[in-house]
């Protein structure tokens, strides 16, 4: 039997919903609105027109660019090649950049015309990249010079190339953004990416009559595989913008009737700060997901408050695992507030011990997951591979605990662990104590080199506008209600902290701007 009458891959899944709903739209971008059968027969030009420029099976396909209708369409044409897609963050410097197209091994790069500079400086320096391939942006830009242009790729009317594609076949190499010399290159195929689709249609109840607004970066494993992939998966309307700023996203909220809407809680924080936000106004919004990083307990409650017909769900996970792994539920909010949840459908989760055993209700261990989500390994890294599936689990690195219910507490990252006084601090907790202070709008917890504690505990702290808040009332709250060796060593105010495009706090990056104050 040929194995096309059973093959599942990314790119038969917009095939078969452009079938099942031709004329729903599909694809919302700045000025560009695609239905679905719209969209299925651009993509298999686009894909067609790349071929005729040499992008084939296994091919690896960097993309440098920020969210659009053409990275939406790219994503999609690169599967239906069985081509590697190769996203890369576009904070990143041009070494950085460069380093990752030399390890992928990628000979061709998309970009827009807002990071065609970027793009162009970090293929310079010693890659393989020859070949540029230009998309367009949600706002009208004019084509980069010297590159493929989208347009033109998107008209080809040659047929699309026979591809003898697996479920199994590599679909893309998602570098993390960890805190090591070099980031690592996570191998995810077809099936592990649609296997998590599954989950996430199920326990995220992503459905087909969602209007889903994607402003986080698509380069993001979480907004372009937890949200867009699965959208496509059950035929749902996707609105696509660059710009995951209140007013914008209000906005859009507004003008669409969105239903659906994932950030973290960074970004969630903000829409609560903005003068602009009016619940009335967007009285569409059903339902609300957060992740990449723990919602503050008091944060959850103020949105409860002012969002009251929201539904809110906390996706937790890792790139390595396609990247969904545990889930809390809307029911769950309040009753387990700060818990990420337990296991998805297609994912087995413990929280083990150093022997890898399971740890009691209440003690710290590491999460330790078995999924068909799982990545294959690491690209070119058989050491770090070998060491993320000992023991025939793959370690996430992340501490947590577990209460009598099942119910998973992210504790900190392995990485994050203050270790002051001979005593370990879980950053998480401390800030927590201080998002009670009604005066903070945001704040991070991290240790910073101290003679006396090996590692100060030291809140860096974003006050709301218009407040007073002082570093003594900070430290005499947590000295009333936390354990001595927990509360602030230090206390620092500053106008913002440092974000990722996907909203991760960089607390790398604030323990070395803070690392010589006293």
């Amino acid at each position: 039997m040929n194995p096309l009458v059973r093959r599942q891959t990314l790119g038969d899944i917009l095939h078969r919903t452009a079938k099942r709903v031709p004329g729903k739209t599909a694809i919302i971008c700045g000025q560009t609105q695609w239905t679905y059968a719209e969209f299925d027969a651009l993509v298999s030009r686009l894909a067609a027109g790349l071929a005729r420029i040499g992008v084939s099976h296994g091919e690896r396909v960097a993309v440098l660019a920020r969210n659009s209708h053409g990275f939406a369409a790219l994503r999609f044409a690169l599967a239906r090649l069985g081509a590697v897609l190769v996203p890369i963050n576009f904070m990143l410097k041009a070494e950085e950049v460069a380093y990752i197209l030399r390890h992928a091994g990628a000979r061709m790069m998309a970009t827009d015309s807002g990071l065609a500079e970027l793009a162009r400086a970090g293929a310079a320096l010693d890659t393989e990249v020859r070949e540029f391939i230009w998309l367009p942006s949600e706002d009208p830009s004019e084509p980069a010079p010297g590159m493929h242009g989208f347009d033109e790729l998107a008209a080809c009317t040659a047929p699309l190339p026979a591809v003898a594609l697996a479920s199994t076949d590599l679909a893309q190499i998602v570098y993390t953004s960890g805190t090591e010399s070099t980031p690592k290159g996570a191998l995810l195929t077809h099936d592990a990416v649609l296997w998590q689709y599954v989950s996430c249609v199920v326990d995220a109840e992503i459905a087909g009559n969602d209007l889903t607004l994607h402003a986080l970066p698509l380069y993001h494993c979480a907004q372009l595989d937890v949200f867009f992939g699965p959208a496509i998966f059950v035929g749902s309307t996707s609105v696509i913008t660059s710009k995951p700023v209140p007013d914008n996203l209000l906005a859009l909220m507004q003008r669409f009737n969105v239903t659906s809407f994932f950030a973290p809680p960074t970004v969630w924080i903000a829409l609560l700060r903005s003068p602009a936000l009016d619940a009335s106004k967007i009285a569409s919004l059903a339902k609300g997901y957060y992740g990449a990083s723990i919602m503050p307990v008091e944060v959850l409650r103020e949105l409860a408050a002012r969002l009251p017909k929201v539904r809110l769900w906390n996706l937790y996970g890792q790139t390595e695992i396609a990247p969904l792994a545990t889930m809390l539920g809307p029911e769950q909010q309040l009753s387990k507030p700060g818990s990420c949840g337990r296991a998805v459908l297609n994912v087995e989760t413990r929280v083990v011990d150093d022997q890898m055993h399971d740890v009691a209700p209440g003690e710290v261990g590491e999460i330790v997951h078995r999924s068909p989500h799982l990545m294959l390994g690491y690209f070119h890294d058989d050491e770090r591979t070998a060491a993320a599936f000992q023991g025939d689990w793959f370690h996430s690195g992340d501490l947590a605990t577990v209460d009598e219910d099942g119910f998973i507490y992210v504790v900190d990252r392995m990485k994050d662990m203050i270790k002051s006084g001979g005593e370990n601090v879980a950053s998480r907790e401390v800030e927590e104590m201080i998002y009670r202070l009604a005066q903070v709008s945001e704040v991070a917890v991290v240790g910073l080199p101290d003679p006396r504690w090996v590692e100060a505990v030291t809140a860096i702290i974003v006050r709301k506008e218009g407040q007073e808040l002082s570093a003594e009332e900070v430290m005499a709250h947590c000295n009333e209600h936390m354990a001595g060796f927990k509360s602030p060593k230090r206390v620092i105010f500053t106008d913002a902290l440092p974000k990722n495009p996907s909203g991760k706090l960089l607390k790398r990056e604030l323990r070395q701007t803070y690392a010589n104050t006293r």
